[in-house]
């Protein structure tokens, strides 16, 4: 079945090109597939702004929305995004800070009907695997290890093959958070079932891609003189590693992480990073799958509870825009801060951000790590591929995250039964954009095909930072 999509479906029903057409289950794409995605001409409308501009957009009479800069690296492709990548902060009215504008543009997305076209040509395929451009996917985890077996696909030492989950979907992504009024409110029931079911589908546009893991206390192997252990590691590759001894004793408590556990890791990191002059420990994640206490997050008292579910896709937690908007509503407005409390003033934020800034994910288990790893993917191997929005539409504003596509030389790093005092460190953000050092990496959760089945699931605990030089 010829290939019909962004990634994997067309726009406008038009016949694939020769070298495309052909055999049932070929989701080969035509070199001149298009994604289709509501651009700024469109959403201007209805929301006046002509030509959106970094800066400060007055709302009302005090409150600044703060629209981030568009600083892509040098060298990397714009990313698959709406409205050019220019933040939906562009399209503020009466203090909305966009969430109107993107709650529309999701709506005309899924109306396009591409999602579900892409959606019938995977559910349609033949059983086996899936011919797609980037290589052979997978539906299921089981059928993605069968291949892996008999092709006898083989890891370094250290190392292990498993599959892992990437979107097909090259359009950009639209969910609305939970804590979103719009899910109570009757009177948009109808548009609330809409991006329910979207949902839904988002998950079964993905498939499982198979991919060699590397032992990244091996790192110096791969890259001789380059200690995983470093500053400079974290520079060229987005990922390190460090050591902790906590004196935390109660992971699950959310005050005594506060007190005890962020203050261990604004250390660690000003330690590790030459030149840091300042860390901040803004929030934490505890993951554990078989957890069976209260998991509820309560904002207003700095508790995120406990969450049960693994991130099982390919992602990072910040891009171009939101890297920048995430730092500076923490430092002016101490939105969603679980740490020291910012009073800085805008002016005194812009200057802080001035210089470089970076935000750093440090992962530490509880325990041996046996099941159900955190895996890591170097910068180098992806610096030329745009990434594409995933859009978090809050009440407030619309946060930004990011998915990739498959690459079959994606450079992965696990931590094989990663020990307590062990931390990953991996980069969510950097604001150096000249090409010079690593913007990011990606990440996910793993199963791991040589855990024994009855293996305990990974606990531990991530905490979100940001460093400033």
């Amino acid at each position: 079945m010829g290939s019909k999509n962004g990634i994997l479906i067309p726009l406008a029903a038009q016949p694939p090109c020769e070298e495309c057409a052909g055999a049932t289950g070929n989701f080969d794409l035509p070199k001149h597939s298009q994604y289709r995605v509501p651009i700024v001409s469109e959403l201007t409308e209805k929301h006046p702004m002509s030509r959106p501009q970094a800066k400060d957009i007055l709302v009302g009479e005090s409150s600044p929305v703060f629209v981030p800069p568009l600083e892509l690296t040098e060298g990397q492709p714009p990313p698959v995004a709406a409205n050019g990548g220019l933040s939906y902060m562009s399209f503020d009215v009466d203090g909305d800070a966009g969430t109107a504008a993107a709650i529309e543009a999701a709506i005309q997305q899924i109306d396009s009907g591409e999602g579900q076209r892409l959606l019938a040509e995977i559910e349609n395929a033949p059983p086996g695997p899936i011919e797609t451009k980037w290589g052979l996917g997978f539906r299921s985890y089981k059928e993605c290890m069968e291949h892996i077996r008999a092709t006898g696909m083989q890891a370094p030492e250290g190392g292990v093959v498993l599959p892992l989950k990437y979107t097909i979907d090259e359009r950009p992504v639209y969910t609305v958070v939970k804590s979103n009024a719009l899910w109570q409110d009757t009177s948009r029931a109808a548009i609330a079932e809409k991006l329910r079911r979207e949902d839904d589908e988002i998950e079964r546009r993905r498939l499982y891609y198979p991919q060699v893991m590397r032992d990244a206390r091996r790192i110096e192997e791969y890259y001789p003189g380059l200690s995983p252990y470093t500053a400079e590691c974290m520079d060229k590759l987005g990922v390190s590693l460090a050591h902790l001894e906590s004196k935390c004793t109660d992971f699950y408590n959310a005050h005594e992480v506060e007190r005890v556990y962020y203050p261990e890791i604004e250390q660690l990191l000003l330690d590790f990073f030459p030149g840091a002059t300042d860390a901040l420990v803004y929030n934490h994640d505890v993951f554990d799958k078989n957890y069976q206490g209260d998991v509820v997050e309560d904002q207003d008292n700095k508790d995120p509870g406990v969450n049960k579910f693994y991130a099982n896709v390919v992602h990072n937690d910040l891009n171009d825009n939101s890297g920048r908007v995430r730092c500076r509503e923490l430092l002016t407005r101490n939105l969603r801060n679980f740490g020291r409390r910012q009073n800085y003033t805008e002016a005194e934020a812009d200057a802080k951000m001035s210089k470089r800034f970076m935000s750093i994910n440090l992962a530490k288990p509880m325990e041996t790590v046996q099941q159900n790893p955190f895996v890591l993917c170097a910068w180098p191997s992806f610096a030329d591929q745009p990434y594409i929005t995933a859009y978090r539409i809050y009440d407030d504003r619309v946060g930004e995250t990011t998915r990739f596509t498959y690459r079959r030389d994606h450079e992965w790093y696990w931590i094989p039964q990663q020990q307590p005092n062990e931390v990953s460190m991996l980069k969510c953000y950097d604001s150096i954009t000249d090409g010079s050092v690593s913007r990011w990496s990606f990440h996910s959760a793993a199963v791991d095909p040589t855990a024994p089945r009855d293996a305990p699931n990974r606990r531990n605990l991530v905490v979100r930072s940001f460093v400033f030089f």
